[in-house]
């Protein structure tokens, strides 16, 4: 998963194009360069500029406690079916987990998030369904949501036909109805978040909500792995109302820290909403 960030020069080289643009910018340097506001004016900009084309989905930091600035707005993704946060003001969020495979961290998120109350969704591939069928069915019975994170994992924005697509995202369906006798909730994830609208387009016609995120952090290389002061560092100081936060099950920083994160979430004022909450599904 990259993660890409927003600058003046793109949006420069991008807007140059346009012939409306300049009339904006310059309006924007008159009334907000006393103020700092063109920094993030631009990068709004930039957001909307990328949105109609294949991206690896990013996030831009202004301020603690806000949301960020995303790829596209909720807006403009909501046409899609689409989802990074929630708008609102109220101190919820939505905890998500991708699960590659199982590498022995579920017990201990499974236990945290059952004291705590908490309903996630976790967005998972082929194989592990087809490798922890006994370990998926729990997940169920506790109340989780599965979602659909493809078939294989592959770069989604690279496949250009509904066949193509259809079949990443129906071979996970099929492996689920084996195992839980019962079709999944059509919840859908890219792989490491690259994207484009003609996906998410497939993506809603074959009448799936696609989710991207609004806080995450580099937790899934599992040769360095974050301490738990990194985790927090970003975990704590990033999150917001609305929230979409992905986390990767495969990280044992998460295993570790869950519990926890969960309860200085709890002690900041934060309750906990499920992905079919706030699609009204």
């Amino acid at each position: 998963m990259k993660f890409s960030k927003p600058s003046l020069s793109p949006v420069f080289s991008k807007y140059i194009a346009y012939a409306r643009i300049p009339l904006i910018l310059a309006g924007a340097f008159l009334i907000g360069a006393a103020t700092g506001k063109v920094t993030a004016f631009l990068q709004q900009q930039e957001a909307v500029a990328t949105s109609s084309e294949s991206s690896s989905w990013g996030l831009s930091f202004q301020e603690e406690g806000k949301r960020p600035i995303g790829n596209a707005t909720v807006e403009e993704l909501s046409q899609y079916d689409a989802f990074y946060a929630q708008d609102t003001q109220d101190k919820i969020l939505y905890l998500t987990f991708d699960c590659g495979y199982e590498n022995g961290n579920m017990p201990a998120i499974l236990e945290a998030l059952k004291k705590h109350g908490v309903k996630a969704t976790f967005f998972v591939v082929g194989n592990f369904i087809s490798d922890n069928a006994d370990l998926l069915k729990q997940m169920v019975t506790e109340g989780h949501t599965i979602g659909n994170h493809t078939l294989t994992h592959p770069n989604m924005s690279k496949i250009s036909t509904m066949d193509s697509f259809k079949k990443e995202l129906e071979g996970v369906e099929t492996l689920y109805q084996e195992v839980m006798g019962e079709p999944m909730t059509k919840f859908y994830r890219p792989p490491q978040g690259i994207y484009s609208t003609a996906n998410l387009s497939m993506a809603k016609e074959l009448g799936y909500k696609t989710f991207f995120w609004s806080l995450a952090y580099v937790d899934w290389y599992q040769d360095k792995q974050p301490s738990k002061e990194e985790a927090f560092e970003k975990l704590l100081k990033r999150i917001h109302p609305g929230a979409i936060v992905l986390l990767h099950s495969t990280s044992s920083t998460n295993a570790q820290i869950l519990d926890e994160l969960l309860t200085k979430w709890e002690e900041m004022g934060y309750s906990f909403g499920t992905l079919s909450e706030l699609t009204g599904a």
